[in-house]
């Protein structure tokens, strides 16, 4: 698994929304400059992360001056995992592809089970851990 920038970013603003107030529908809005300020993400480059995390379903957007963001479910209801795949795609990669579809023949052809047994691990962890569990810093890692 790789976590890339953009991957860091989502989870740091889905942390802030949630952390101030915006987690699930009626909460609090938070200014998407706010959340770049606080978080020392480059505003343009998180505008888009946004975007792809609105689209996903887990923050819904009001426009205006007192528009802004806010988490569509409330933090306990809202994984790591959930996050990551809405921003990165799969959990784990092989040369760029989903561990799944990496094929190998041969000698080599075990290392397909090895793949899928690391993104089935990656998966249990980031699906069982919430953001309510990193806003109380005890993330769930059974």
């Amino acid at each position: 698994m790789y976590v890339s920038a953009r991957s860091d970013y989502a989870l740091r603003a889905m942390l802030a929304v949630a952390a101030s107030g915006g987690g699930g529908e009626g909460g609090e809005l938070v200014k998407a400059a706010s959340l770049a300020e606080v978080q020392d993400i480059p505003l343009s480059f998180l505008q888009g992360i946004l975007l792809d995390l609105r689209r996903a379903g887990l923050l819904h957007s009001h426009r205006g001056a007192d528009g802004g963001y806010a988490l569509t479910r409330p933090p306990d209801e809202i994984t790591v995992g959930d996050v990551l795949r809405a921003v990165g795609g799969s959990l784990t990669t092989v040369r760029g592809l989903p561990a799944e579809r990496a094929g190998y023949h041969g000698v080599a052809a075990g290392l397909t089970d090895v793949w899928l047994a690391v993104h089935g691990a990656i998966a249990t962890v980031v699906d069982s851990t919430s953001l309510a569990d990193l806003l109380t810093h005890s993330p769930t890692t059974s």
